[in-house]
């Protein structure tokens, strides 16, 4: 299952991480650096499991702890309405 942004959020990088913005409601996010590698990844069309991958790539965490946090932030990006299959 890949997922994407919705058309109306969009992202600029910062130094810090990823700033999304919700452009209907006016409600931005400022997203972790590792936040943004696995949501740089869903907007790239890659998979969940292929957005743990990146996560493992880029730091140091297990795969099974990795699977679990891009699970928990693409929670948090569904519930917050950022993100559509």
């Amino acid at each position: 299952m890949t997922l994407r942004l919705h058309d109306h959020v969009s992202t600029t990088e910062t130094e810090y991480g990823v700033v999304a913005l919700d452009q209907r409601t006016g409600r931005y996010w400022q997203l972790t650096a590792s936040a943004a590698v696995v949501v740089t990844a869903l907007a790239r069309g890659a998979t969940a499991e292929e957005a743990a991958k990146a996560l493992t790539d880029r730091y140091d965490v297990d795969a099974e702890r990795a699977r679990g946090d891009v699970e928990a932030l693409i929670g948090s990006l569904r519930s917050a309405g950022l993100v559509a299959r």
